[in-house]
Order: structure tokens, then C-alpha cells, then sequence
């Protein structure tokens, strides 16, 4: 069983919303840890998988080809039934983060990790998001992106990804407010101003549980 008194933070993030940033710097302020890619590694790790099959998948849901054959014509294809299916993949990685949230404290970053500790008393779920047009800028500033054009163009397709897989595995919609405690704007707030908030909230739900 889940220990109650352990806190779990969760962040989910738009791309380029400096998410992992914030969750690493809050994760530091709280003396918390902290996972994000090392939970890939963990499962790596724990059922023999080969981390860059790992990696590739992260946080992409099944084609919508596949999906629409399984779903409407019952076809099982050879992946769909493989160990390293992504609904095979997705399990492997549920079953990591509650062995991580059993053993304490901590902060993670994105992987439906909110809905699959929904019922866990000390959740707290947060939603990192931003205006595209910030959210580009800050792509070009860390160098992964060359324009505003290509950063648009990354910025649509990796919020796409993590929108499929959060939908598809959870039955949620990815980023409405609902589905989570607090929702910041990134643009906003400094990156100090952004964690104190976090964190105080963090404190406050500590205290009313």
C-alpha cells in the first residue's frame, strides 16, 4: 500500500514551458527527489528493455492506425501483443512509479504519473503551461531552436505527442484545469517565483490533510 504521509508531486508540462526545470528546482528546494528520464531507466532496468526502444516511446501514444484496427476489427498484430507493445510498455512504467511513490517522497515530471497516483492522499498534481509564442522564445534561447518557425513547429508536435498519450492511456484530457490541483502560467512568474508558489502551495495541502 501507498504510505499516506509521503508527498507526491507531480508536473505536467506544455513543451517549452521549462516544466523539468521547475520540477528539478522544486524537487531541490523540498530535498525532495526527483524523476523524470530516470524513471525510462528504471524500467530499463527492472524488466530488461532496451532503454532507446524505451526513449523513442516516451510519452507517445499507440498509432492511431493500430488503434483503429484493434478497436474496430479486433486485429492483434505481432507488437500489439509483444512485450514491448506501448499499452505492455505503459504497464512496465505504471508499475515503476508506485514502487517509486511507495518508497517516499518525491517529485515527478509528466507520464500520466497524476492519474496513476489519483487516489494517493498526498498528490499534488500541477499543470506548467504558457503562450506558444513564449513558450518559442524560450526554445531558441536553450539552443533548440534556430527560428520562431522552428520552434512553433516543435512546440505543436510534442505537445501533440504528450496529449495522445495522456488521453489515451487515462481517458482525461490533457491540460484542462480539472484534472489537476494548480495550474501556473510559466510566462508569468520568474523560475524562483514559480517554485516558492509550487512549493507553498505544496506546504498548504500538507497542512489541511
Amino acid at each position: 500500500m501507498d504510505r499516506s504521509d509521503n508527498k507526491i508531486i507531480v508536473i505536467g508540462r506544455q513543451y517549452g514551458g521549462s516544466g523539468r526545470k521547475t520540477g528539478r528546482a522544486l524537487a531541490d528546494a523540498l530535498g525532495l527527489p526527483y524523476f523524470d528520464k530516470e524513471i525510462i531507466n528504471k524500467v530499463a532496468a527492472k524488466y530488461g528493455y532496451d532503454p532507446d526502444i524505451l526513449h523513442r516511446a516516451d510519452e507517445k501514444k499507440p498509432s492511431p492506425f493500430r488503434s483503429m484496427l484493434l478497436g474496430k476489427y479486433g486485429v492483434m498484430d505481432m507488437y500489439a501483443t509483444s512485450p514491448l507493445s506501448r499499452e505492455s510498455l505503459y504497464e512496465a512504467q505504471t508499475n515503476v512509479i508506485r514502487q517509486i511513490c511507495n518508497e517516499g517522497s518525491c517529485v515527478i515530471v509528466g507520464r500520466t504519473a497524476d492519474y496513476i497516483m489519483r487516489e494517493h492522499p498526498g498528490l499534488v498534481s500541477v499543470f506548467i503551461h504558457a503562450p506558444k509564442e513564449w513558450r518559442a522564445n524560450n526554445l531558441i534561447n536553450r539552443g533548440e531552436a534556430s527560428s520562431l518557425q522552428e520552434a512553433l513547429i516543435k512546440i505543436k508536435k510534442a505537445d501533440s505527442d504528450r496529449e495522445g498519450y495522456y488521453n489515451y492511456f487515462t481517458g482525461r484530457n490533457w491540460g484542462t484545469a480539472d484534472n489537476y490541483h494548480l495550474t501556473v502560467d510559466a510566462s508569468l512568474l520568474d523560475p524562483e517565483e514559480m517554485v516558492a508558489l509550487i512549493a507553498r502551495y505544496v506546504d498548504k495541502r500538507k497542512k489541511e490533510s
